[in-house]
């Protein structure tokens, strides 16, 4: 086992948790902002139950990378896939349609701060040693 760098663990263990978190929003209908990216949308509980089956995962697969490095380009890959994602809904028009006029900013602002967060451990992957 050749697990990453202290502070790259540190964080990789701080987002699995954070997802552990977002997964218990979506399960319960805890609508907060950043645990609930669109937060102010019709809720539909079975479809944020199945974002919490998803959510779960990543949180398991950000765990895993805390201990095992060889892991880290595809856990990067995916949190950057999710980033692509959001920033999709963000200015589709299904979403302006359920917005009916009102700005996302706020989703931009979150996905803004998921893509930060991905540069950062990306950065700290990329100086790990192999």
């Amino acid at each position: 086992m050749h697990p990453p760098s202290n502070l790259l663990r540190g964080l990789l263990l701080v987002v699995s948790a954070f997802f552990l978190a977002m997964a218990s929003a979506h399960f319960l209908g805890l609508k907060y902002p950043l645990l609930f990216v669109y937060y102010d949308v019709p809720f539909y509980a079975y479809q944020d139950r199945i974002i919490a089956a998803i959510l779960l995962p990543y949180a398991i697969l950000f765990f895993a990378t805390s201990r095992h490095k060889l892991l880290l380009p595809y856990t990067l890959v995916a949190l950057w896939i999710t980033i692509f994602g959001l920033s999709y809904i963000n200015q589709s028009a299904d979403l302006a349609l359920v917005l009916d006029g009102q700005s996302p900013q706020i989703y931009w602002l979150q996905t803004a701060a998921f893509a930060a967060l991905a540069l950062v451990l990306t950065i700290l992957a990329l100086k790990e040693k192999p």
